[in-house]
């Protein structure tokens, strides 16, 4: 049966609904995302206030993880999913205004990105959890898959739709476009059923207070050694990642003379990527071993993503690297995402895939800053020519404006390839699918 008795669609119909709201809602946010990232580039040309945009934004959704996976696991999903995009429409709203007016600042962004990050740590959780109930095991990776090619495709199409809406109807238009993709994303969310998860012993057991059950997450996980060894592989790979990725767009203006259609090109090869990632996994369902699939995953996009990404060597490396570090980032998170859909009961899911998401991830704000400072204060200066490390390095990256940034791409992926190989060598984390039981599944 795929619909309730209120005729709702349900099961992988109503999945599928959900998915073509969100693919809208992302492209939206990722033309917005595109046009303000040229903006504040050319009223700035400072790589550092650009990584700040990127931390204010995703700061508030590591740091308010706890109690928003809490409160996921409270309150109906559907519900939680409907009021994230909400948030994240208000804050576009604010930048709409604040542009339309003349009094847009990049301080602006910083604040705007932090409110609807707030909100954005509740979606993460629900939307995770929500697909738990809705389908069944076996169509977990595949049902990741699909997000993952919702987020290409979006990456593909959006940097060239903005670039062409930013000529014909400027930034105003592109911010009300998007607003336009949160209603809509809001508006299919009424018209599908998304099953509550029955209560389990898990759940039991983490009942309380806000404050306990925002503790929980944390003790479900350090109770389970494969668990937390996985988000200690993912803490360490996003600590090296983000210090380089973060600095790929003004690697690519700064080598360019600020050209925003070779940016675009680049983050397009962002998007085919992940797009061919993700019909890989939708078509294929998963690796035979998903733990393969998290760790070659991470080795692949470091090596072959964001090490080709700096080299010297132009648009076709970018292009390269762009294209290997999406794809690779593909089914790295959807075999995670399916390992952890699998072991834990879907009434806590909440709670822990919220802690899961703040141990994986609180390295990287402070990663994106120091690749920011770091690049505009030691690497950008030594790779100029005539640089200390012009000579050493030059052949790797190049010389001159965005040399310094590529190298330190060059670093973070080789890093990341490191961190990544390490898991292989504990046994909790290279045999964490039969070490941890499966849930059941009702």
């Amino acid at each position: 049966m795929t619909t309730t008795a209120t005729t709702r669609p349900a099961g992988m119909r109503a999945f599928v609904i959900i998915w073509l709201g969100q693919l809208v809602s992302m492209l939206g946010t990722g033309m917005t995302r595109f046009a303000l990232t040229i903006w504040a580039w050319e009223i700035t040309g400072s790589a550092t206030a650009l990584a700040l945009v990127g931390v204010f934004s995703f700061a508030p959704i590591v740091l308010f993880s706890p109690i928003a996976g809490a409160l996921v696991d409270r309150w109906p999903r559907k519900l939680v999913m409907m009021v994230s995009d909400l948030a994240a429409g208000l804050s576009t709203i604010a930048i709409l205004i604040l542009y339309s007016i003349g009094n847009l600042q990049i301080w602006h962004l910083y604040v705007a990105g932090a409110f609807a990050g707030i909100f954005e740590s509740f979606q993460f959780p629900a939307y995770s959890a929500a697909v738990s109930t809705m389908l069944t095991k076996e169509n977990y990776t595949r049902a990741s898959g699909m997000i993952g090619m919702a987020e290409a495709a979006s990456g593909i199409a959006a940097p060239a739709l903005a670039g062409l809406l930013l000529v014909a109807i400027g930034i105003s238009g592109v911010l009300i476009i998007d607003i336009v993709t949160f209603v809509f994303a809001i508006g299919v969310l009424f018209f599908v059923h998304i099953p509550e998860a029955k209560r389990s012993a898990a759940g039991e057991e983490g009942r309380g207070s806000l404050w306990t059950e925002s503790l929980y997450g944390f003790r479900y996980i350090f109770r389970r050694p494969s668990l937390l060894g996985l988000q200690l592989v993912f803490f360490g790979v996003n600590l090296t990642s983000s210090a380089g990725l973060i600095l790929a767009a003004p690697m690519i203006l700064a080598r360019t003379g600020d050209d925003s259609l070779v940016l675009g090109t680049v983050q397009s090869a962002f998007g085919v990527g992940g797009l061919m990632g993700g019909l890989l996994l939708s078509t294929w369902g998963r690796p035979k071993r998903r733990v393969h699939g998290v760790l070659l995953g991470m080795i692949g996009g470091g090596l072959l993503g964001l090490t080709t990404l700096g080299l010297a060597g132009g648009l076709a490396f970018w292009v390269v690297g762009a294209f290997a570090d999406t794809f690779f980032m593909q089914i790295l998170n959807a075999s995670n995402q399916a390992i952890w859909q699998a072991k834990v009961d879907p009434d806590v899911q909440g709670r822990v895939f919220a802690v899961r998401r703040l141990i994986a991830q609180i390295a990287a704000p402070l990663a994106m800053v120091l690749g920011g400072f770091l690049a505009d204060r030691i690497f950008e200066p030594a790779m100029q020519p005539g640089g200390g490390w012009a000579n050493a390095f030059g052949w790797l990256v190049g010389t001159g404006p965005g040399a310094g940034m590529g190298l330190l791409l060059v670093i973070s992926g080789l890093l990341t390839a490191l961190v990544a190989a390490c898991g292989y060598l504990i046994p909790a984390i290279r045999d964490a699918e039969t070490i941890l039981p499966d849930h059941v599944q009702t």
